[in-house]
């Protein structure tokens, strides 16, 4: 995803990259950069984290596969849709398919690309890559990674605005894949005869 070149915004060169502390899901560090500006220095905290794939998946009975899980952050569960990292030299839609598999055991019949984001470019480097996955079927249990306690709940997909808009569904990047796949849906429906 490309951004439109703009003359007035600089880039920050970097004077010099600060110590890396890897914590596996994450790098840290922090690196000197020259204000373009001025030439004062500034330091800023730069997070190293692989690509990401969120995955809207949808049954034949127009359900939401979605997964509840605990997260570190918030030190409570959230209601998401499954996904997870993109594994190095991996295509997003190979991770879509394996990610939805391995957390829900469900199987899509076809797979959409939606887009992709920026989780937060302000300190982050990598990129989250949002898929719809129709036509779900559960083929198994599922099969989480060591360190992932996941619970696999269905939901009519007309529950959806009432589950974002009550503070069910709050990671924002769940919200943003389904505010793609909304975007595309309007395309598709304005580009119609």
């Amino acid at each position: 995803m490309a951004s439109a070149p703009d003359s007035k915004v600089k880039p920050w060169p970097r004077l010099r990259r600060g110590l890396e502390h890897d914590f596996t899901v994450v790098k840290v560090r922090e690196d000197v950069v020259a204000d373009p500006r001025t030439n004062l220095e500034h330091g800023r905290v730069r997070l190293e984290c692989a690509d990401w794939v969120n995955v809207i998946a949808v049954t034949k009975q127009d359900e939401l596969v979605m997964v509840r899980q605990f997260r570190f952050g918030i030190d409570a569960p959230t209601l998401e849709v499954p996904g997870g990292v993109i594994d190095p030299g991996e295509d997003p839609a190979t991770a879509a398919v394996r990610e939805l598999e391995e957390e829900t055991g469900y199987r899509a019949g076809r797979l959409e690309a939606l887009g992709e984001v920026h989780p937060n470019p302000a300190f982050q480097s990598n990129r989250c890559f949002s898929y719809l996955a129709l036509d779900c079927e559960r083929v198994s249990d599922g099969n989480p990674d060591d360190g992932e306690d996941i619970a696999v709940e269905l939901y009519p997909r007309a529950d959806l605005p009432r589950l974002i808009l009550e503070g069910h569904i709050t990671h924002s990047l769940v919200v943003v894949a389904f505010f793609l796949e909304r975007l595309r849906a309007e395309a598709k429906r304005q580009a119609a005869p």
